[in-house]
């Protein structure tokens, strides 16, 4: 609106709720420079101007227009020896918002995913089903990595064994729910007894769940009945300080913390492998809270493979 009424330019702040921290998403304007300013900066400008000071500030503002560019997945794998046609897959979403350097949003989910492999690599060199690492592209445009591979390749769909999925931040690995997977909790109740007391004592879990219809890569394969499940860290106030804010940088990781959640997962990947049969895939619908009335699974959704442009 203000673009249309002949702004050249917007000026805008979108307080985190934290010391410091201001959510950066994207413009609403296609021609004119939106700049975000801090809570600080923004509200002495408001102040001023309320006042009829008529504040003046100086923006050094440069920007370059370089078209749709492609995006992409990257993959990893260690073959299996018994039963390579079957997978466990480790997930985590490559990309990150541009307020600053995503390094819990998701770069504590990379490096999490990338040493659960090296540990499996060195230990456990020859597992009996293929294990898969994918990191996505695209995901905080609509997960569109996770799901352009749900839409290109349903022959391996069937074949996975289950996927984890890492997309929460820093703290450790705080909830787990069975996504509406029937018999998720017998399996996984069975794999996290192996994992040390003092990494999964805090755990909330929830069995059987409902089904994840949003929010990470996960949602994308549980849409096409896959187990796939959350590994969620939602600790050191993630959503006030870090997740798309200016301040998601390198000196937020919480290592030891980190290097837990990949021990976790590292074990769970383990066992997953192990497992003679391929789990359960038996769902239950979930029921509306509203209405009582049973509600849908969800369904896969198609990616976004033209980019954020007009049509």
């Amino acid at each position: 609106i203000l673009e249309e009424a002949g702004a050249l330019g917007v000026i805008t702040s979108y307080w985190s709720r934290g010391f410091g921290a201001n959510k950066i998403f994207s413009a609403y304007t296609k021609t004119v420079p939106t700049i975000d300013l801090s809570l600080e900066d923004y509200g002495l400008l408001f102040r001023l101007a309320e006042n009829g000071k008529k504040p003046k500030i100086h923006l050094n503002a440069q920007s370059k227009e370089t078209g749709v560019q492609p995006t992409f997945n990257t993959f990893g794998e260690i073959r299996g020896t018994e039963k390579p046609e079957e997978y466990v897959m480790l997930s985590a979403h490559f990309d990150s918002w541009d307020g600053a350097t995503g390094a819990t949003d998701n770069g504590t989910g990379v490096i999490t995913m990338m040493e659960v492999m090296r540990i499996l690599k060195k230990v456990y060199p020859n597992p009996k089903r293929t294990i898969l690492v994918g990191l996505w592209g695209s995901e905080e445009q609509g997960l569109n990595g996770s799901r352009a591979f749900v839409e290109d390749h349903p022959e391996t769909l069937d074949k996975i064994q289950v996927l984890f999925n890492q997309d929460n931040g820093t703290g450790r690995i705080a909830q787990l729910s069975g996504q509406g997977f029937v018999d998720s909790y017998e399996y996984l109740g069975r794999w996290m007894a192996e994992v040390p007391r003092p990494i999964t004592r805090e755990i909330e879990t929830n069995f059987p769940g409902n089904p994840g219809g949003g929010g990470s890569d996960y949602a994308s394969f549980v849409a096409a009945g896959v187990p796939a499940f959350s590994l969620s860290s939602l600790s050191w106030s993630y959503y006030n300080y870090t997740w798309h804010t200016n301040l998601d940088t390198y000196d937020k990781i919480v290592f030891e913390e980190v290097k837990n959640n990949a021990i976790m997962t590292a074990i769970l990947v383990y066992m997953a492998c192990e497992e003679p049969e391929l789990v359960s895939r038996k769902r239950r619908v979930p029921m509306n809270q509203r209405g009582g009335q049973p509600a849908f699974w969800p369904v896969p959704r198609s990616p976004n493979r033209k980019g954020m442009i007009d049509n």
